[in-house]
């Protein structure tokens, strides 16, 4: 029958015309973007923080909806589901960010960008789901390490997509000598250790995100020494990176993300030790959380330097033309 009705159909010319008005090559909407995925994902650890130093880690009891018949905040659950709704708010403006990230790169014939970006919006749909899985299970201590864990890694993969959307995306070489690779690396893995121990340190403090909340059974004083240890050897590597730094044929730039990621370590050591003698108060730890994530950017940076694109080459095919003429 002529007149029967039919499901629409996609307009396929409407969405090839949408993807041709997409870039296609890395410009200042990637780079913006980009940055504003660092930035968003070393927020959400502060609005995280915030709602475990709060208490407010039932503030909403429930998943995806925060209570069993709202998906808002309702006036009996106060400023703690505030604070829990407010973190889940800001997933949902990184979901944004990361798509956005994603169309700005994917016409641009740039494998490593297009991945990076991905990745970046996968996971964060991860996270967020074991996010709920988290308040489902009442704030397991493990799963709330597993939770920052990704945190981390969300936030190195921010770092990298920086510093690769300035990149011309051609091959890359290392720029720096076996040693100091080496030394990066070896810099790398301590400021992971740095963190991993200092998640298993929060998980055996007073701060659960709710007074219900399991504790993995540390002793938090021996703990806290026992996180300071690693954290030193990472300050001494970066110090002999620093100056390795300057003895080696390192960039500019190269040199730049060292002395950041310096930086970065003494006010991270400063806050740590001056939390640990004021009774942890949640201000502290809250920017030593933030300074976490922070110090494995500039980790990253400084790892992602240790290559460059290599030069584009040289006009020689016109050159030998010319001189094949001249004969």
């Amino acid at each position: 029958m002529a007149d029967t009705l039919t499901a629409p159909r996609p307009d396929r010319r409407g969405v090839a015309s949408l993807l041709r008005r997409l870039p296609d090559r890395v410009g200042r909407l990637a780079r913006v973007f980009a940055w504003l995925a660092l930035i968003s994902n070393i927020l959400i650890v502060g609005t995280g923080g915030l709602v475990r130093l709060t208490g407010s880690g039932m503030g909403c009891d429930t998943w995806p909806y925060c209570t069993g018949g709202s998906l808002v905040p309702t006036q009996e659950l106060g400023v703690h589901g505030l604070i829990e709704f407010g973190n889940r708010t800001l997933t949902g403006i990184l979901v944004v960010i990361a798509l956005v990230a994603f169309l700005a790169v994917v016409r641009t014939g740039r494998r490593d960008l297009r991945i990076l970006t991905l990745a970046n919006g996968v996971g964060i749909i991860l996270q967020a789901v074991i996010g709920g899985i988290v308040v489902w299970l009442h704030l397991p201590p493990t799963l709330v390490g597993i939770h920052f864990v990704i945190s981390a890694a969300l936030v190195a993969n921010a770092a990298a997509l920086v510093a690769r959307v300035y990149a011309p995306g051609r091959p890359r070489v290392r720029v720096v000598t076996p040693f100091f690779a080496g030394l990066a690396h070896a810099t790398s893995a301590a400021v992971a250790v740095t963190v991993l121990v200092g998640i298993l340190l929060t998980g055996s403090g007073p701060h659960a995100g709710d007074d219900e909340a399991a504790r993995n059974g540390l002793d938090p004083v021996l703990w806290q020494h026992v996180h300071s240890w690693p954290a030193y050897v990472t300050f001494a590597l970066t110090i002999a990176l620093l100056i390795a730094a300057w003895r080696t044929p390192a960039t500019l730039r190269l040199r730049r993300w060292v002395g950041l990621l310096l930086a970065v370590e003494v006010v991270q050591i400063a806050v740590g030790l001056w939390q640990a003698r004021t009774g942890l108060p949640i201000v502290l730890v809250n920017i030593h959380m933030v300074l976490a994530v922070t110090l494995v950017a500039a980790m990253t940076a400084v790892v992602m330097h240790l290559k460059q694109d290599e030069a584009a080459p040289a006009a020689a095919a016109p050159r030998r033309r010319a001189t094949a003429g001249a004969h």
